[in-house]
């Protein structure tokens, strides 16, 4: 059944106090026309810009051999043999987790030197027994391959050892958080809240991995993934108004009749789905923050903010290069569309002619464009599942 499952995936990082670059790398790739995703979480040796280069390679190279169905035994040597030598300690070293999945189908978990995955279903972790691989050329190093098939509501956890290891030496962890203990915190932690997304467990366990460490200090680079086997959550956002203006009513009744969450970006779009559903509009000028226009109520709709300019900040957030924890629409729009899965866009195509305005920012762009940019980068950094419509 289409939409059925959808897989979220996220991390949260913090790299070693004193480091400008994290030492972990995480990627994932979504393999083009399929239901298969691939997610490598590696360790480098050591801290700083060594060790990013090491994972960073291993990672790289990892979701390419996995992709490309090459032999896993035969992939981690090459990776091993490709690795730059480390001057000090005259070895190249990297561990890493691949993580191999088929939505409603089977998911390989392919280990070297990382924490052990979770696998969380029903609130309890499954144990899955692996297959051990030794390599006759590194006799040190041994691979772990799990397969299973996965559930709704199953949960993949994959850490680096930055979060077992958090806390040691410490009166009430002189050993470390170590492994149960991570294991006790997400099942408490999902008991509590049983829809609690990828994204929000996973700074949910790097958070409290912090909380352990003198001074909420890093004392290692700690990575934490999650994989979320879910029914998929939906979005759908309108903003500009349709071409045609007897197509208001359509215009409507595709946010009326949509799934989801529900968004309206723009004054006068809101004015239009106001008027043909009969709802009233109701802005509060207390929202308005960092230079964006004050948020504004509907019955039935989640969200409803200014146009053009929060979209084009909403876009920076997903990029990096704005704050995402700052209160306003733009932030709100943002973690919506974090928390979301499925997304669509509907884009009204007539200009509006308050854009065409010369005294506005240079960097606002035309609606379309900025739709196609942010649908965009949803789609490759974060792995949603996105659709635009013009009418």
């Amino acid at each position: 059944m289409e939409n059925n499952l959808f897989l979220e995936i996220d991390f949260a990082q913090k790299m070693k106090n004193g480091e400008n670059i994290c030492g972990d790398c995480f990627l994932s790739k979504k393999i083009k026309d399929s239901e298969r995703t691939i997610s490598v979480l590696s360790d480098g040796l050591g801290s700083g810009v060594k060790a990013n280069i090491l994972s960073s390679m291993t990672a790289t190279m990892a979701l390419n051999f996995i992709a490309n169905n090459m032999e896993i035994l035969h992939s981690a040597e090459v990776m091993m043999d490709a690795l730059p030598v480390c001057q000090v300690r005259k070895i190249s070293y990297a561990t890493f987790t691949i993580v191999d999945s088929i939505l409603d189908g089977r998911t390989k978990i392919i280990e070297m030197d990382n924490p052990p995955f979770l696998l969380v279903r029903n609130n309890a972790i499954l144990k899955i027994s692996g297959k051990v691989l030794a390599s006759a050329k590194w006799k040190d190093r041994s691979i772990t391959v799990s397969e299973f098939n996965t559930l709704p509501d199953d949960r993949i956890i994959v850490l680096s050892d930055g979060i077992t290891q958090s806390g040691m030496g410490n009166w009430a962890t002189p050993l470390g958080w170590k492994l149960e203990g991570c294991r006790d915190f997400i099942l408490k932690t999902v008991g509590k809240k049983t829809d609690i997304s990828a994204r929000e467990l996973s700074r949910s366990i790097l958070n409290e991995a912090l909380a352990k460490e003198r001074h909420s200090s890093a004392g290692d680079d700690m990575t934490c993934a999650v994989l979320y086997f879910r029914h998929p959550r939906k979005l759908t956002l309108l903003t500009g108004p349709p071409f045609k203006k007897e197509d208001d009513r359509k215009y409507a009744r595709i946010l009326q009749e949509s799934e989801g969450w529900k968004i309206i970006c723009g004054g006068t779009t809101a004015q239009i789905i106001s008027r043909e559903l009969g709802r009233t509009i109701k802005t509060d000028l207390k929202t308005a923050r960092s230079g964006l226009p004050p948020l504004s109520y509907m019955e039935g709709i989640d969200l409803v903010t200014e146009g053009i300019i929060t979209l084009t900040r909403t876009l920076g957030i997903l990029e990096g290069k704005d704050n995402c924890k700052q209160t306003g629409s733009a932030s709100r729009l943002a973690n919506m569309f974090l928390e979301s899965d499925i997304i669509d866009f509907v884009v009204g195509s007539r200009i509006n002619e308050a854009h065409q305005d010369p005294t506005l920012p240079e960097e606002i762009e035309i609606r379309r464009n900025i739709i196609k940019n942010i649908s965009r980068i949803l789609e490759e950094k974060y792995l949603k599942k996105v659709s635009i419509s013009f009418i």
